[in-house]
């Protein structure tokens, strides 16, 4: 057993920690067999299978740390289905049901700056398994594992062909690669060095103009986040294409580091969050494509997105951030659409996961079949459903964990009363602190589940009151 191995702990969405600090060969050959019996624990009964595939993004020496999760989960008595090549953790999700497995060991720190790395664990139903699954491997940590009568077979596999083959069966793809052909749509896609590079093309069968495709373990010295801040080559790439093609129509999509989250860029280069995503998609699917089911919303996602859903009569149910949370309603519920302010979007008709690539697609369809640009749908959303807001979030570094215990003692012990000059009228607990202020405005305080982070999210009529509200909660964070 490890040193300090009782100090790792799963997040929201598996266990990350700083290559060769907290992520090492020897913590991962220690975790990974661990999860894998988990897994086995929890799964056996229903599904008639001992392989665990595992797959990896684009990190520093992402696939050696693969290879050695391989070798000490097939030496655990399991079979093990390892990835040939990176992939986008939805893939890898997706190889789960294909395979029939117990579930996936993905080596992945999803969005996080290139100094991280982390195992993401998935269930046989292709999601990601709920928080009593990581706490029952956390506790078995501490336990030395008994020795396997015999070791399991090893296989490589591609995890993109049946992958592509899937997502193109659900989405009018000849639509939308006639549309390229013929100049009427152009399509850009930031991968941002990550796992999703080359996904667009091979899904749609015909060059997109990728940016950032070349790997690069340092991401550009920020991270892989589909941020404002990290996509001015973006930017500045559809304006320019603005300027020198005016006709058509052009969209910008972007991916995290491995290919689970989604935003998006206008045609006049303008940045387009998950906030405004969604309720697009919800449109798209419900009037477009005739769908129907259960709106999944996390706590953090706009007010449109109910107004939108009530505009298609289709329920709405809200759950803590964290797309577990979304996957577990998803198993329990017929789900049109899940998704997370983050950018983690899925969709019933598929498996229980956010999938950037699924979600592109999407968005693609929409825009060819409508003919518009992906504002003109949003901004047709807020007239039909008579609520404007704008939304804005903040990434608080903090300098300490301690800080971090601080600031959280300080919520659960005294309330604000008054938040930006608005009185508070309600606050929400279910995943952080949401209040909900007088001038029809919210404001969201929530601390990072991996990084000594503190987020603040805020949805206000103007531009300016969510500035307002966030420097609020900034100079609250600084001074307590």
């Amino acid at each position: 057993m490890p040193a300090a191995s009782n100090s790792i702990k799963f997040g929201t969405d598996g266990w990350r920690g700083i290559i060769g600090d907290d992520f090492t060969f020897d913590r991962l050959a220690w975790v990974a067999p661990v999860a894998a019996v988990v897994l086995q624990q929890t799964y056996g009964e229903t599904v008639i299978s001992r392989t665990i595939v595992i797959g990896y993004d684009r990190r520093f020496m992402a696939e050696a740390f693969a290879q050695r999760a391989a070798e000490v989960v097939t030496a655990a008595g399991f079979d093990v289905l390892l990835a040939n090549t990176y992939a986008s953790t939805p893939a890898f999700s997706w190889a789960v049901k294909q395979y029939n497995a117990l579930g996936a060991l993905v080596i992945t720190a999803s969005h996080n700056p290139g100094s991280y790395l982390g195992l993401k664990v998935k269930g046989a139903f292709g999601g990601s398994v709920p928080p009593e699954v990581t706490r029952k491997i956390e506790a078995l940590l501490t336990e030395t594992q008994p020795e396997a009568t015999a070791a399991g077979k090893l296989q490589m596999f591609n995890p993109w062909p049946n992958y592509c083959e899937t997502l193109q069966s659900k989405v009018d793809i000849p639509l939308i690669r006639e549309a390229i052909e013929q100049g009427k749509l152009t399509v850009f896609a930031d991968v941002m060095h990550g796992a999703a590079a080359g996904g667009l093309e091979q899904l749609l069968g015909v060059p997109v103009q990728e940016i950032n495709s070349n790997r690069d373990p340092l991401f550009g010295g920020g991270a892989p986040e589909p941020l404002p801040r990290y996509l001015s080559y973006l930017f500045r790439s559809i304006r320019t294409h603005r300027q020198q093609d005016g006709a058509g129509l052009a969209v910008g999509l972007v991916f995290d580091g491995d290919g689970d989250r989604i935003a998006a860029v206008d045609g006049q280069g303008n940045f387009l969050s998950p906030q405004v995503l969604i309720p697009v998609l919800i449109e798209h699917l419900a009037a477009r494509r005739g769908m129907d089911g259960e709106v999944v919303k996390t706590v953090s996602g706009s007010d449109l997105i109910p107004r939108v859903a009530a505009l298609y009569h289709l329920p709405v149910f809200e759950t803590p951030i964290g797309y577990k949370y979304i996957a577990d309603r998803m198993l329990e519920s017929q789900v049109l659409l899940g998704g997370e302010e983050s950018g983690g979007i899925g969709y019933g008709s598929h498996i229980p996961e956010r999938d950037g690539l699924f979600s592109a697609l999407y968005l693609l369809e929409a825009v060819a079949k409508s003919g518009c640009d992906l504002s003109d749908l949003y901004r047709r959303l807020q007239a039909q459903a008579n609520f404007v807001s704008v939304y804005d979030r903040v990434d608080l570094p903090l300098a300490s964990m301690d800080v971090r215990a601080r600031l959280l003692e300080q919520l659960q012990t005294q309330l604000p009363e008054n938040i930006a000059g608005q009185p508070v009228i309600d606050c929400l607990t279910i995943d952080g602190y949401k209040f909900r202020l007088a001038n029809n405005s919210w404001l969201m305080i929530r601390f990072s589940g991996t990084e000594p982070v503190l987020r603040l999210y805020c949805e206000a009529p103007t531009l300016e009151q969510v500035h307002h509200t966030l420097k609020w909660g900034e100079n609250w964070a600084t001074s307590c």
